[in-house]
């Protein structure tokens, strides 16, 4: 369906194709450069093929039209749907045939905005693309940077996080991917303020002085001034939930084009693709009607049907851990290295299969505040396919760099991963010796208190008997899940914001050596990094972690047995997947221990190991 809006026609120059049509015998050579350059520009099609070696499907030169018209351009795309292709064709394009522009490229993550560079130089790679290839004339890659110079235009990809560099730049173009993760403060504040300097403004103001004079004496009309081509914002990403700020964006967009105020002179373009309008050719059959029978209905919606929806389903809704996130840039951030003066808790949920389609070995890590019994999640890793060893070797990164006060493992492959913990040359090297509580079960309400004593006379950090096995009875499981909904409820529960500015420049700026740490697929950066580079993404890939742990508590759904047993797990049409892919809830089961081990290291700690315990009265038990 197509809707016109309000806004007055704006073409690229259409009527050069019938200008040209007219032409009859010789052409000048500056006359035929200048109408060759007008006829590609508006021929968008052509001219990727021409320069590129590119065919297009009708609806990618639909799209990459609207991003040369409009002023702000909105993309709202299935996944699978060529986005990063397509924008990087039109970035190629725009700086081939705007010489002069500079075009940056920002996304959540510096790996994102790599993804689009990386289409590029892939197209400019080819064969076909050969005189697209002879307009490059210089790449330079930095560890915070990717710098691509075709003629005098450049492509720029710049990390999110280090908000003070992207404040040193002035950009004609921004193209943002995943406009869903970008933060709302940073969108405001730091990228659409990028746009408020034009190209050539010396050269506008001679324009209308001149064109001041000739309207003056009667040679021009005021409507026949030229028009200036505005700079650019390009937001492209798949559907979110209705309450999520994207969805803000698109209604307000929809608003402005459906209705234009008469003092607002920008044009703007919504592209709103499914995936049932693209063509046969693109999708993998299979792989749709995978998604088909293994996605929740609402999470097709939005990932493939670009569908808007509601609030999730499930035991935990999403809209409650919305809530409980802090908001980026204005408060705690993720961490990569801990503060020296803050407490964290270790939750652990082991897997032993190295197999790419197994369970994600899975640790979350929550800074606690043990005088009011809160915590935020800070650190989260979760990896599948990866030996013993690297687990072992990721969990003395956390207890060399987090100042870890209490840990809890999941009993069920928890006992043999300690042992395997304690066996290890890593740890012997180093020291450390994982020890764990005995005789503590925590399971009767009515000796909670004296479980709590018992535990707080077993609890020595020095030694490092700090470690909790817990065992996954029926009646912990709900118990375990209920408080982790109200924690969620009542915001005892945070989950930390993206790291920016001082935050992203201090952790990106340490010491700290991660060469041999395994802590995302490797394949995904497609060149060995240096350290500098590495930790780029390491503290970039914390946010997705953590908003995948989210992600997969929304998935939980609650059912009870004929026996009255309540089970809390994905939904059997998710739980039928298998492969690399497939849906997990590890980091979802480690954060329900971390958040039930918060509250036993909370409570303990108000205990005196002296005293008999009668004096002591929690608040509640949770």
């Amino acid at each position: 369906m197509w809707e016109k809006g309000s806004q007055p026609k704006r073409k690229l120059d259409n009527d050069v194709n019938e200008e040209i049509m007219k032409i009859e015998g010789f052409l000048e050579e500056k006359e035929a450069k200048i109408l060759l350059y007008r006829f590609l520009r508006s021929n968008v099609s052509y001219a990727a093929k021409l320069l590129m070696g590119v065919d297009l499907f009708p609806f990618q030169h639909m799209a990459i039209k609207g991003m040369m018209l409009s002023d702000y351009y909105l993309g709202i795309w299935a996944r699978g749907l060529s986005k990063s292709f397509s924008t990087g064709v039109f970035a190629s394009l725009d700086a081939m045939l705007n010489q002069g522009i500079c075009i940056g490229i920002i996304s959540k993550s510096f790996r994102q905005s790599k993804m689009i560079f990386n289409k590029i130089e892939e197209i400019a790679a080819d064969p076909k693309a050969g005189l697209f290839d002879q307009c490059i004339t210089d790449r330079r890659k930095s560890n915070d940077q990717w710098t691509l110079h075709i003629g005098k235009s450049q492509i720029i990809a710049l990390p999110l996080g280090d908000g003070e560099k992207l404040r040193g730049f002035r950009f004609h173009r921004i193209i943002v991917d995943e406009l869903l993760l970008m933060p709302e403060k940073i969108l405001n504040e730091v990228v659409i303020p990028f746009l408020g300097v034009v190209q050539n403004p010396t050269q506008r103001k001679k324009i209308r002085e001149v064109e001041d004079m000739m309207i003056k004496v009667g040679k021009l009309k005021e409507e026949d001034r030229t028009i200036f081509e505005n700079n650019k914002l390009i937001g492209l990403s798949s559907a979110s939930y209705k309450f999520e700020y994207l969805y803000k964006i698109y209604t307000d967009y929809e608003r402005l084009i459906l209705n234009q105020p008469k003092d607002d002179k920008a044009y703007r373009i919504i592209t709103h693709l499914a995936y049932d309008m693209a063509p046969e050719d693109l999708y993998d059959k299979n792989l749709l009607s995978h998604a088909k029978n293994t996605m929740s209905h609402a999470q097709f919606e939005r990932e493939f049907g670009a569908v808007f929806t509601d609030d999730s389903s499930g035991y935990f809704k999403i809209k409650k851990m919305a809530e409980c996130t802090i908001p980026d840039g204005e408060g705690q951030s993720v961490e990569i290295i801990g503060s020296p003066r803050d407490e964290y808790i270790l939750s652990v949920d082991p897997s032993w299969s190295e197999s790419d389609s197994s369970d994600d070995f899975a640790m979350q890590l929550i800074k606690v505040n043990k005088e009011d019994g809160t915590g935020i999640l800070v650190h989260s890793y979760a990896m599948s396919g990866t030996n013993l060893k690297k687990h072992i070797a990721y969990l003395l990164y956390v207890l060399e760099n987090f100042d870890i006060v209490a840990i809890v493992m999941d009993y069920n492959g928890g006992v043999q991963f300690m042992s395997s913990v304690n066996e290890s040359a890593v740890f012997q090297d180093k020291g450390i010796k994982i020890n764990s509580f005995e005789g503590v079960e925590f399971n009767d309400p009515l000796i909670y208190i004296e479980d709590l004593k018992e535990a707080r006379n077993q609890y020595n950090k020095k030694n490092h008997r700090i470690c909790y096995l817990r065992k996954p009875s029926s009646t912990w499981i709900r118990e375990a899940n209920e408080s982790l909904q109200a924690a969620f409820d009542h915001k005892r529960i945070m989950f930390a914001g993206m790291a920016l500015n001082t935050d992203y420049k201090r952790q990106i700026s340490t010491k700290l050596d991660i060469s041999k740490l395994v802590f995302c697929d490797e394949t995904m950066f497609g060149e060995k990094q240096e350290n500098a580079a590495r930790l780029i993404d390491f503290l970039e890939i914390q946010k997705e972690n953590i908003e995948a742990a989210k992600t997969q508590c929304a998935l939980i759904e609650v059912s009870t047995s004929p026996q009255g047993n309540q089970s809390f797990d994905l939904p059997s049409i998710l739980k039928k997947q298998s492969g690399r892919n497939k849906a997990r809830k590890d980091s979802y089961s480690a954060l329900l221990l971390g958040n039930w081990m918060m509250n036993i290291y909370c409570d303990m700690m108000k205990i005196n190991p002296d005293d008999d315990g009668g004096g002591f009265e929690p608040l509640f038990i949770k």
